[in-house]
Order: C-alpha cells, then structure tokens, then sequence
C-alpha cells in the first residue's frame, strides 16, 4: 500500500479534509486501490476531534470525516510514507527541519500535484488555513483543497504508468 500523508499544524482542517477527499476520490478509481491516505499536523494535540465545519463542508460531498482523532506527526509517519504533502511551504520547512530524513519525498500539495506543468505558475502553493473562519471559509478551502486532489490523483496515475 502506498500512503500518501497529508500535513498541516493542528490535522484538525486541512489534512483531514485532504485525506477525506483524497480517500473518497481513489475509492472511485479501479487504478489507484494501492494508495490511501493519512493524515497528521506538526503542531497537533492528540486526540481532538476534526473541526465541525470540516465535518460539515465534507459531509455536503457525502465524504465523512467523523472517524478522525487528531495526531502530531511522528518519525513513523515519515517513514510510513510513499510522499508526503503539506498544506504550505512553511509546513514544508518545519517538517525537514523536524525530519531531515524526509527530504525526498516532502512537498507541498500543489507543488507536487502540479509539478508536470499544468498549473501554478504565478500562483502560490500555500492553502491558507480556515481555523477560526465561517463555514463559507472552510468551503473555499475544501475546494481549493478538491481541485489539488483531483490534479494529484491525475499526477500519482502518471507515475503509475
């Protein structure tokens, strides 16, 4: 099985949502049953629950979410995973700085998912956080968020080619 892990700070929004969203999209996609999703933050308290409006953005795509119990990431994740996407570059920066080994393998989420030129030239590779925002903040970012995923899932059938 390959893991894609997502990273954000809390995996409390972000990360969770990516790996809704990324687990929902490969379950309809007979070609990518190898891959599934994890998620983890680096500045995450164990055990908290996925934001609501997390919840409730996704449950609107009939994607549930509520399993989720958050988790600081760990050198088992990095080891664990086939690559590793972060929802910005400064999530990206405290990650090798925590994990120096996971050079290979760590990029931000649009950075890997539009690498093969299809996309964010002039555009930044960050997803802004929606802690704290309404619920039409959190369904800004879950697109963003979607739009990401389907052009990683596009990328990661490349690679399998």
């Amino acid at each position: 099985m390959k893991r894609v892990l997502f990273v954000c700070t809390g995996n409390t929004c972000r990360s969770i949502m990516a790996e809704g969203l990324f687990n929902n999209a490969v379950k309809k996609e007979n070609s990518m049953t190898q891959f599934t999703a994890f998620s983890a933050g680096i500045s995450a308290y164990d055990g908290e629950c996925a934001s609501s409006y997390a919840l409730r953005v996704l449950k609107d795509w009939n994607i549930d979410i509520g399993y989720h119990i958050s988790k600081r990431i760990t050198q088992e994740d990095i080891d664990n995973a086939f690559v590793i996407l972060t929802m910005t570059g400064e999530h990206k920066r405290v990650l090798l700085k925590m994990f120096s080994n996971a050079q290979s393998k760590a990029y931000t989420l649009k950075e890997f998912a539009y690498e093969s030129g299809r996309g964010i030239n002039g555009f930044s590779t960050d997803i802004s956080d929606p802690y704290g925002g309404s619920e039409e903040v959190y369904r800004r970012c879950a697109q963003q968020i979607k739009e990401a995923i389907d052009a990683l899932i596009q990328r990661l059938k490349e690679f399998e080619q």
